[in-house]
């Protein structure tokens, strides 16, 4: 039997080691890890969708998306003729935003955040003073945010807040933790509900979706 080819896209920042505890089975899929890129001067959303999509070597792949990178793989399906598009902690359409977003779309928040900070995450780290919690997630940051460009962090902050999406496409399916604190489920219709689970359950509900996803993928 041919592999399904299985492309995986990491959230915002983040690198492909989120992925790292997902196994599919390797007799019937083939997991391939894309990166973020540095996006060019002025580029769209669209437009840095159309390039990503040439990372795509395989025919009739199921493209899976983490949080921004499930909005990523959504505008990728433009330009792939994929077999699935999957998304997990994400959003199918503006719509599905947290009253939050779309205040600070309305104010140019994003434009004031602070992403300078992001580039200094182990200095943060130095300061936190043995506070045990604090280093796990900051440990946690060091070992999975990877992409701390500010041009980088820059362009995502804007280009999910100003997502144009406004109809979810039907097919899209969509895998939602019920403890979402980014995107609360409470904003978002038509999920598989997966309980218990946060913003980062791609790390830690990895037992889960390494039971479901190979049933997902294939629709039994």
């Amino acid at each position: 039997m041919e592999k399904i080819p299985v492309y995986f896209m990491p959230g915002m920042a983040a690198s492909s080691t989120i992925f790292e505890r997902i196994h599919l089975p390797e007799d019937q899929f083939e997991t391939h890890l894309l990166e973020w890129t540095i996006p060019l001067e002025g580029e769209s959303l669209a437009g840095y969708a159309e390039r990503m999509a040439k990372e795509i070597k395989y025919e009739n792949p199921v493209l899976i998306g983490v949080s921004f990178g499930g909005v990523l793989v959504q505008e990728m399906a433009r330009f792939v003729k994929a077999r699935k598009v999957i998304i997990i902690s994400s959003v199918k359409c503006n719509a599905e935003f947290p009253r939050r977003m779309k205040v600070a779309k309305s104010i140019r928040a994003y434009k004031f955040f602070p992403t300078g900070l992001m580039q200094n995450v182990e200095a943060f780290a130095k300061f936190s003073f043995g506070n045990d919690k604090m280093n796990k997630k900051l440990k946690l940051y060091e070992k999975f945010l990877s992409m701390r460009d500010k041009k980088y962090l820059d362009w995502a902050l804007e280009q999910i807040i100003l997502w144009d999406r406004a109809i979810p496409d039907e097919q899209v399916v969509h895998i939602h933790g019920d403890a979402d604190e980014v995107f609360p489920p409470k904003y978002i219709k038509g999920f598989i509900p997966v309980k218990g689970g946060t913003h980062i359950m791609i790390i830690n509900k990895f037992k889960w979706l390494n039971e479901h996803l190979p049933k997902i993928i294939l629709g039994t």
